[in-house]
């Protein structure tokens, strides 16, 4: 469950970041920000930090994929009786 909250935590300050920087942007009609700038490299490494966290977690199993449909029920394969 913490690393659900984490994976959570890290969208939440990507989304904040991509608004820190429109909001930067908006400010400085059109010019290069510094602010921006570092907006963006934080946003870029934090996406970066997200994609690392979701391999690590399901390289070792904490989190799982969905899948859409359930597996295919197990059959047993019938040989034809020996004479």
């Amino acid at each position: 469950m913490i690393f659900k909250l984490l994976i959570i935590a890290f969208f939440i300050f990507v989304l904040y970041t991509l608004g820190t920087a429109l909001f930067a942007l908006a400010r400085s009609s059109g010019h290069s920000d510094v602010r921006m700038v570092k907006a963006l490299t934080y946003r870029v490494a934090l996406s970066l930090g997200l994609f690392v966290l979701l391999m690590l977690g399901y390289a070792t199993g904490i989190i799982t994929p969905n899948t859409a449909a359930p597996p295919p029920a197990k059959t047993e394969i019938q040989t034809p009786p020996q004479r």
